[in-house]
């Protein structure tokens, strides 16, 4: 890579980190890209040059959050070994939460509410992004079913379902209420009712 490419590069990911930040805290309807501009101190024509517009922008965000994933350089997204595993999946994205003072919720959550049925890519970016979390903890329900662990009854998809729809609804009162506490209850009564499962 060369020096104007790296450059270039480096450019590129400052305009993304001032977009994921600004996009976690405000959500991308809120967001305007002279905000994402001034956050990236870069100009106008830089931005450009790199996002022809404010969906492509989105689009980049969410596929860079989906790259990060699939490293393993996401602190919410790790293999899920066993149950102590799980519970620290569900207490990651706490950790989160408690990063900014229970200010804000899980960024995907956040900019999946703001999707109108005119955002179809980004409906779409959003989806494969849950998607990859479901696989994740899907293949978790299905490794413990397999070794005995699990109930046969249980069905692996709606249990993998079950968690990030109670991750996403407790982040979201946590957010509101600007308390932990609801969170950690939901998290706690998520793990006992899945606990049931087992055999």
């Amino acid at each position: 890579m060369t020096a104007r490419s790296q450059r270039g590069e480096k450019t590129r990911l400052r305009i993304l980190q001032a977009a994921v930040d600004l996009f976690h805290a405000q959500g991308v309807a809120a967001t305007s890209p002279d905000q994402v501009i001034d956050a990236s101190g870069i100009g106008k024509g830089q931005f450009y040059h790199y996002f022809k517009s404010k969906e492509g922008l989105v689009h980049a965000v969410l596929q860079n959050y989906l790259d990060e994933m699939c490293a393993g350089n996401n602190p919410a997204y790790f293999e899920i070994k066993g149950w102590r595993d799980l519970e620290r999946w569900f207490l990651a994205h706490l950790e989160l939460q408690k990063r900014f003072h229970m200010t804000r919720g899980c960024p995907f959550g956040t900019i999946g509410n703001g999707v109108t049925e005119k955002d179809e890519l980004v409906r779409q970016d959003l989806n494969l992004i849950f998607e990859t979390m479901k696989s994740n903890l899907a293949a978790f329900f299905i490794r413990e079913k397999a070794i005995g662990r699990l109930s046969r009854s249980a069905d692996e998809d709606q249990l993998a379902d079950f968690c990030i729809a109670t991750v996403q609804g407790a982040m979201l009162m946590g957010k509101i209420k600007r308390s932990s506490r609801t969170v950690e209850g939901t998290i706690k009564a998520a793990l006992a009712h899945l606990k049931q499962y087992r055999a």
